[in-house]
């Protein structure tokens, strides 16, 4: 495989963007009356957005190798504490962080690595 750009990064990271924000419907849709309107539209757009995301996930995982996805993928637990910070005011603790700062530098270091050993090859 080639090496990762930041193009493909970004591209990866809307995508996961995209998978966190079904999670952030199924928990409006827990708030709602069961089989009400506003249950069955955020179902409907959960399943939506899974639909969508299935898709652009397998594009995405035909040009960039399967680990350096998944490694990327990890982020959706970084934009998950985000949405339940910012839409349903969630508290973020120190423990939070130091989560994040672990998943954050091991992307960083596969990505680094892998970008060196595409160099190497090119």
């Amino acid at each position: 495989m080639h090496k990762i750009s930041w193009k493909e990064i970004v591209i990866l990271q809307g995508i996961v963007i995209i998978y966190t924000m079904s999670t952030v419907c199924a928990k409006l849709a827990s708030g709602e009356d069961m089989f009400s309107w506003p249950f069955i539209g955020f179902c409907v757009l959960e399943v939506f957005l899974l639909g969508v995301y299935a898709i652009c996930w397998q594009q995405m995982i035909k040009r960039i190798d399967l680990s350096i996805a998944y490694l990327n993928r990890s982020m959706a637990v970084c934009w998950s504490m985000l949405w339940a910070f910012l839409i349903f005011h969630e508290e973020i603790t120190w423990k939070n962080l130091v989560g994040i700062a672990v998943i954050l530098t091991g992307i960083v270091i596969i990505n680094t690595e892998k970008a060196k050993e595409g160099g190497d090859n090119a």
